[in-house]
């Protein structure tokens, strides 16, 4: 683990000042003696993961926790079913330290799983749902799948696999043994007894570019790591959020135990929709929504009739993440829902970096905004030394809670105790931090350094054009070239030729595409990264 506090005065300032964010937030305050001692008991047995849902349940136990297509649950019962299904694992053999593995949309069979396995002290891998089976089977086996939580949509992908605690179904259309409801039924409801061992939560990579990586991490050990995101949102106790992002991704999951833990509802659905997703904002009056771009993409798609007759006067934050926003959906999306943004800029290894807040977007829409506190970021070019502001350079963070290195081996470049996020970017005279692109997207097209992120967020700004991706190929006379994909919005069209002129009329000649390509979509991962590698297939 990384940590970006280099003596004991700043890790105590870190500590002291992310203990008065949480007191700001309401997340510390003075409780009875049955609480606290219901808190620290849970903490001594299973970690600060069950140690946060059974603090919710002490204090708000008829309090609404949870509510997805199946109704709603309060606290209490959340931590009941937790209880029940983690004895049913242990009586099944699960054993700390075991892996269980979770396939599962978002719904309360997800979250049941992820207090349960805490509960016992498991490794608990987070599965993409988008994956093919054979995907499903290679990480499963390598990340050493002992139990298996599922989706009955999923079951055709999963005969290859034989779990030796056996497999659970998640989400069922109707009542089986093998189902999670039935195991939450017949199981003990005292609190499991100390498994011995904390989880750990393995989180992948997206596999934009390649075979998803598990990149595991222990649970946090102090007040910093929610510091951090204090410093930047204004998270409060007892609201509202509704978290879109698909939960197994680390901006949902993070997002759904922080609701969690502070006492908040947390409305889920197993599929999003941009219209039912903009309904329940307004019913359940969401304070917070969780977001990956792509999805406020599409509720802007919608048009202004989408949120006619919906009152969303409860809104404080969007929180986007999981891919680059660029500033003209920034610009839409603050029109359409206020001054709300807070854009959040991190990896599933480096976790967060930076967050751009209301006031950063106002000014600078592209930015990704300030590091929070307790992270460090610098820039720095090829030999490890930092740039000036305004150059570009490759970005690198340190913070507390970094992951461990992957499950396969390697790890990220490390140099002077700050991790490689893998972007290029550069600061502005201001100290916001911008994305330019990738590391290994940069080419170089007849002697110039071109990053398609540039051509992207331009095309976004033409008025026919919905969503753009550029990606650089081969090419025997400039050395590599760039090709566009384009998706026009419905009803408009909009010619090659349109196109690159368009490029070539607001950026430098070596910048427009040799080659536009349209297309009804982009590939997507669920979190709405682009995944050029099929791009360079297509």
């Amino acid at each position: 683990m990384l940590n970006s506090v280099r003596s004991l005065g700043e890790r105590a300032y870190l500590e002291a000042e992310s203990a008065r964010l949480a007191l700001q937030a309401g997340m510390v305050r003075i409780e009875s003696p049955t609480v606290l001692l219901a808190a620290a008991t849970s903490l001594l047995r299973y970690g600060t993961l069950a140690a946060a849902l059974r603090l919710s349940a002490a204090r708000f136990g008829g309090r609404t926790a949870l509510i997805d297509e199946l109704g709603e649950l309060t606290f209490a019962e959340l931590e009941d079913r937790s209880n029940r299904l983690a004895n049913a694992w242990r009586d099944r053999g699960l054993k700390p330290r075991e892996g269980v593995a979770i396939l599962a949309r978002n719904h309360r069979g997800l979250i049941d799983a992820i207090y349960a396995a805490a509960k016992c002290g498991a490794k608990i891998i987070l599965l993409n749902t988008d994956f093919a089976g054979p995907q499903i089977r290679d990480v499963a086996t390598r990340e050493g799948t002992d139990l298996l939580v599922y989706d009955d949509e999923y079951a055709h992908m999963l005969d290859e696999i034989h779990p030796r605690r056996g497999s659970y179904r998640a989400w069922t259309d109707r009542p089986r043994e093998d189902s999670l409801d039935h195991l939450i039924a017949t199981g003990s409801p005292d609190a499991p007894p100390s498994p011995g061992a904390e989880p750990r939560i393995i989180l992948l990579t997206s596999g934009t570019t390649g075979t998803p990586k598990g990149a595991p991490r222990a649970e946090p050990k102090s007040l910093a790591s929610l510091g951090g995101l204090l410093s930047k949102v204004p998270f409060r106790v007892n609201e509202v959020t509704e978290c879109c992002a698909p939960m197994f991704h680390t901006l949902g999951f993070a997002c759904a135990m922080l609701t969690l833990g502070f006492g908040s509802t947390l409305v889920i659905r197993r599929r999003f929709d941009p219209q039912a997703a903009i309904d329940s904002m307004a019913e359940h009056q969401a304070t917070t929504v969780i977001v990956v771009p792509v999805m406020l993409n599409r509720m802007i798609d919608l048009g202004g009739r989408a949120l006619t007759g919906h009152d969303l006067s409860a809104l404080r934050i969007i929180f986007v993440a999981g891919s680059q926003l660029g500033a003209q959906l920034c610009r839409e999306v603050t029109a359409a829902f206020g001054p709300v943004v807070y854009n959040l800029y991190g990896s599933t290894e480096v976790a967060y970096a930076t967050i751009a807040t209301p006031a950063d977007l106002a000014d600078e829409p592209g930015c990704v905004g300030k590091p929070v506190l307790g992270a460090r970021v610098e820039i720095l070019d090829d030999r490890g030394r930092p740039v000036p502001n305004g150059a570009v350079g490759r970005i690198f963070v340190g913070n507390t809670i970094q992951f461990e290195g992957y499950t396969g081996g390697g790890h990220k470049e490390i140099i002077r105790g700050l991790m490689s996020s893998g972007d290029v970017g550069h600061f502005d005279s201001k100290g916001r931090l911008f994305i330019d692109g990738r590391d290994d997207d940069m080419i170089i097209s007849g002697g110039e350094n071109v990053f398609p992120v540039e051509v992207e967020e331009l095309l976004y700004t033409h008025p026919s054009i919905r969503e753009a991706a550029v990606i650089g190929i081969t090419d025997p006379q400039f050395g590599a070239r760039l090709k566009a994909f384009v998706v026009v919005h419905d009803g408009q069209t909009c010619t090659e030729t349109e196109v690159k002129d368009f490029i070539k009329s607001n950026l430098a000649r070596y910048k427009v595409p040799r080659e536009v390509i349209f297309l009804p979509e982009l590939p997507r991962n669920p979190t709405g990264k682009v995944l050029k590698r099929k791009l360079q297939e297509a």
